[in-house]
């Protein structure tokens, strides 16, 4: 609220001392608490977004390399066994239980110890200068393997799916904390006036684990929470304004909500009233760029083929394609859940319905990375793949055999934003239980990403509880292989 409009202005004008500090809702004693904490902040390191305009555009630490990403979470966990890690030790070893001496120390979800090793039957091959090893189930992302920089070595701490999605999203393993995506438009905003920052799309069968934590604001200002959007028919529903009512009337009502929600915030200074009030707006506005965005009339017969889109059908291709219109439109981070990557075996096996899932989402990854590249785009789009963990080398005992979850050495892929294309980094033993060159941590990811957007991982901070917090809590190293 600007301090020199007419609400505030009148009521300071005619309110006592005795009247003032009622008003505020506070005491002296919390005013001075207040000013205490603020004096604890380290000078220069914490965002301080506009109230008035949050997502209004900031300057990152330093110059950025990328000024926007697209984030395609495979949830579920794919199988780097069947995808992305050739082991030819494993297939001769297949059927025979794991050395004692490589299990000592390892926890799994659902294995009982009395697995066997799993050697994978799909073919692989090596593709382009780098030569990186992609199966028979990706070809087209074969294609694109020298425009891509790919983290075979990842590892994380959690191995449930629900944890482990908030571990690779927010840092943290339990509900609460803000998501990478509300972190990025917390530090640095975004330049699109009429969509939101942070969009979220889905696709597959159901929600991902852990459901609207993945994409939540935490203890941050709810602006910077992500906001779902339909791949078909309306972006969000009841957008659309009552038969009868006209623009107008509807935006009349906004200006009296306004006027209240206003008269609200300065009795109360309340930060949600001030998204309210912004997301009010933001819908005002979306009734316009909504139908727009989702209006597929302007692409051409080759972008929708290329990506595998059928205008009208909700799928992850056509998730895709929005995402490159979204960012195209100024949106800061996309982010793109798939699930159905969870194959322990039985009706989810490593047969079927991995040839199914992989079939769904490999056009559209490369044909998004490729039109982004031709637009001019990914020189500063940050494009990342990747699920919440990888799978083991022992089959599981279900029939068909499937693989259970595995926190070491599963594979990510980066493409654009000022990471080094063409490179491979890491490597996992050769049954491809643990990491034997360069563990690169989910901390360590989340660092480097941010790293990317402007940002010391270590400076983006928010206070909460008389604490700093920040995305990485107080681990992360950037990995530096990773950046051109």
């Amino acid at each position: 609220m600007p301090a020199d409009s007419p609400i505030e202005t009148e009521l300071l004008k005619h309110a006592t001392r005795r009247q003032f500090f009622a008003n505020t809702g506070v005491s002296v004693g919390a005013i001075a608490l207040a000013d205490m904490l603020r004096a604890e902040e380290p000078a220069g390191d914490t965002v301080r977004p506009s109230a008035a305009s949050p997502m209004a555009v900031r300057p990152p630490h330093f110059a950025p390399r990328a000024k926007r990403v697209i984030y395609l979470f495979m949830a579920g966990g794919p199988s780097q066994f069947e995808l992305f890690a050739d082991k030819p030790k494993l297939r001769e070893l297949s059927g025979q239980a794991p050395p004692e001496s490589l299990m000592a120390g390892r926890q799994f979800a659902f294995l009982k110890g009395d697995e066997k090793l799993l050697g994978s039957k799909r073919k692989f091959a090596r593709h382009g200068e780098c030569g990186m090893e992609v199966s028979e189930l990706l070809p087209h992302t074969a294609k694109m393997v020298d425009d891509v920089c790919w983290v075979r070595s990842c590892t994380t701490d959690v191995f449930n799916h629900g944890p482990a999605k908030l571990f690779m999203n927010t840092g943290f393993q339990v509900p609460g904390r803000p998501s990478l995506g509300s972190w990025v438009t917390y530090g640095i905003g975004s330049p699109s006036t009429d969509l939101p920052g942070f969009v979220v799309l889905q696709s597959g069968p159901r929600g991902p684990r852990a459901g609207s934590a993945l994409w939540s604001a935490g203890f941050l200002p709810s602006s910077y929470q992500g906001v779902p959007f339909r791949s078909q028919g309306d972006a969000i529903l009841d957008l659309k304004s009552p038969k009868g009512v006209s623009q107008d009337q509807q935006r009349e009502l906004f200006d009296f909500v306004r006027r209240l929600n206003e008269e609200r915030l300065l009795a109360t200074h309340d930060p949600e009233i001030q998204t309210r009030i912004n997301a009010y707006e933001m819908a005002y506005r979306m009734q316009s760029s909504a139908p727009e965005l989702m209006d597929f009339g302007s692409e051409s017969a080759t972008t929708l083929e290329s990506y595998g889109v059928t205008p009208g059908k909700a799928s992850f291709a056509n998730n895709c394609l929005l995402a490159r219109r979204l960012v195209e439109r100024g949106v800061r981070f996309v982010q793109l859940y798939h699930t159905n990557w969870d194959h322990h075996g039985g009706a989810e096996n490593l047969e079927g319905e991995l040839e199914k899932v992989t079939g769904e989402i490999d056009r559209p990854c490369a044909a998004l990375v490729k039109d982004l590249q031709q637009r001019g785009l990914l020189d500063d789009t940050l494009v990342i793949w990747g699920g919440e963990f990888g799978r083991t080398p022992m089959g599981e005992m279900r029939a068909p055999v499937g693989r259970d979850h595995h926190v070491e050495g599963f594979t990510m892929w980066f493409a654009g934003g000022g990471t080094r294309p063409g490179t491979i980094i890491g490597a996992t033993d050769e049954l491809g239980l643990g990491v034997t060159e360069q563990k690169v941590h989910v901390h360590d990811i989340n660092a480097t990403i941010l790293h990317l957007l402007g940002f010391d991982h270590q400076r983006l901070t928010y206070r909460f509880q008389g604490r700093d917090f920040r995305l990485t809590d107080v681990h992360g190293e950037l990995v530096s292989a990773m950046l051109a």
